[in-house]
């Protein structure tokens, strides 16, 4: 007791320095070089570069991360250089795209890379998709939306977008018409508040909470259905798309192609880091989920934090790659229509 209060404050600064202390000097004096696979300052940008901000503390050493984006094909370009040109010493990581893990089982012939050998660290959060119309629409539930075509707009043809409609089409049976070819940020938005659509099918609600909230708040949409392993909290009497299923081919089509939204937000470092390495890594994105000071800027930002660990996008990806080829093929045709490549 005579230590008192000053004896516990030192007690826990003792407890958050040795988090970080791993005996390992590697990344002493060095730099992260850390590939994120979309534009700068798009919602990938924002997530990669504030786990960076608070991940270093728990590395010892304390290194430096340096973002370099690398959009080009849908993320693509970034998993291929992180599988086939990075150094494999833990000194280059990625924040990935949540759809290319998948590619490969997919057919992408631009996949070049085989996405069960990447030493993953985690995911911030996940994707969950809704489809929605428009307040003005006279279709407001999804019984409705089996009933009668619903105009809905979208971006390219292997965007959520296009992607969550062909879905709904083929294994729900609504009767969503897809105009694509709006340009994925502020032109479906316009498109569907002037009227030239009635909905949108692939809205991340995430994004949706994040980017309108006005439409929320103030009920400009009709929530039609979401698309998630489980259900949003925020939407407890929308029906899920999975529970809607009860033909077991159908809704294992379902499920590959949710895994996609599963693992919204992942880090990855190349194929053959050093085990004891690619473990401060991890250590290191599983101690940032739990970090105050990174949860508070997360919030401050609006980003969903929902995360899985590294070992559980293993277990997801090993489950995925081992379905039969009948049910890959039909989740792959509707993810990646014939003649398609993936934006």
């Amino acid at each position: 007791m005579r230590y008192g209060f000053a004896g516990v404050c030192a007690l826990v600064l003792f407890a958050t320095s040795a988090a970080a202390q791993t005996g390992d000097p590697f990344y002493h004096g060095r730099q992260i070089t850390m590939l994120v696979a979309s534009g700068a300052g798009g919602g990938y940008d924002t997530y990669a570069r504030i786990f960076a901000r608070h991940a270093a503390n728990y590395i010892e050493g304390a290194p430096v991360f340096l973002p370099k984006n690398m959009p080009a094909a849908g993320g693509l370009q970034a998993a291929s250089i992180l599988y086939n040109q990075s150094d494999r010493d833990g000194s280059t990581i990625a924040a990935l795209t949540n759809g290319v893990a998948m590619d490969p089982l997919f057919g992408n012939t631009a996949a070049r890379f085989d996405a069960r050998e990447f030493g993953w660290l985690g995911s911030i959060g996940k994707l969950q998709n809704v489809c929605a119309t428009w307040h003005e629409s006279p279709v407001k539930t999804f019984a409705q939306a089996r009933d009668r075509e619903v105009i809905v707009a979208g971006a390219g043809a292997t965007s959520n977008t296009a992607i969550m409609p062909r879905v709904a089409n083929a294994l729900l049976g609504t009767k969503f018409k897809i105009i694509a070819g709006y340009d994925p940020n502020a032109g479906l938005n316009k498109a569907l508040e002037g009227g030239e659509v009635e909905g949108i099918c692939g809205l991340g609600w995430s994004t949706l909470t994040s980017s309108r909230p006005d439409w929320i708040r103030d009920h400009k949409l009709n929530v039609l259905v979401q698309f998630g392993m489980e259900k949003l909290p925020d939407l407890p009497d929308t029906p899920n798309a999975r529970d809607l299923l009860s033909d077991p081919h159908k809704k294992g089509v379902l499920e590959l192609i949710l895994i996609r939204q599963e693992m919204g937000r992942p880090f990855a470092a190349p194929p053959g880091v050093p085990a004891a390495r690619l473990a401060i890594l991890r250590r290191a994105f599983e101690q940032t989920m739990k970090d105050k000071d990174f949860l508070a800027e997360a919030q401050r930002m609006q980003m969903d934090v929902d995360p899985l660990t590294g070992p559980q996008i293993d277990d997801l990806l090993t489950f995925a790659y081992k379905q039969p080829k009948a049910l890959v093929d039909d989740a792959a045709q509707l993810v990646m229509p014939a003649g398609e490549t993936r934006q």
